[in-house]
């Protein structure tokens, strides 16, 4: 059985608060668990005391037992100590996308670009106004 350290929303709408519980991977997120963690409470200041509350013992026990935290739940326990999270590195996140690209190059080009790729394509005739077509 996988099992998952992950929150599991909490709160009434537009008010989260967050329950960290340890569970089977295919369990919907908000249902059903095996044991209550601790708690999180995003809407609290940063550096309350009361925002995140673990019980590191009882992680460190389900982590031995080869449970693994999610993404959010590891910068948890990144910043108690308990478990290191790795870097991460995503060069091409920071590089334009395709389009951007295109323009780029279009304006370092100094307008040599194709007259077809310059401008945009008129309209082959005017619409009529939806009065006089239905006249007609």
């Amino acid at each position: 059985m996988p099992l998952k350290i992950r929150l599991a929303r909490a709160g009434t709408k537009k008010r989260p608060y967050y329950h960290v519980v340890i569970a089977d991977s295919r369990a919907p997120r908000d249902g059903r668990f095996i044991e209550r963690l601790g708690h999180f409470n995003p809407l609290v200041a940063k550096d309350a005391k009361d925002r995140l509350k673990l019980d590191l013992e009882k992680i460190k026990t389900w982590l031995g037992k080869g449970a693994t935290p999610t993404d959010r739940v590891l910068r948890f326990l990144d910043e108690a100590g308990v478990m290191k999270r790795p870097a991460r590195n995503n060069p091409k996140k920071a590089q334009p996308k395709k389009k951007a690209q295109e323009r780029a190059a279009a304006a370092a080009g100094g307008g040599t670009a194709t007259p077809a790729a310059a401008a945009p394509a008129a309209p082959a005739a005017p619409a009529a106004p939806a009065g006089e077509a239905a006249a007609s």
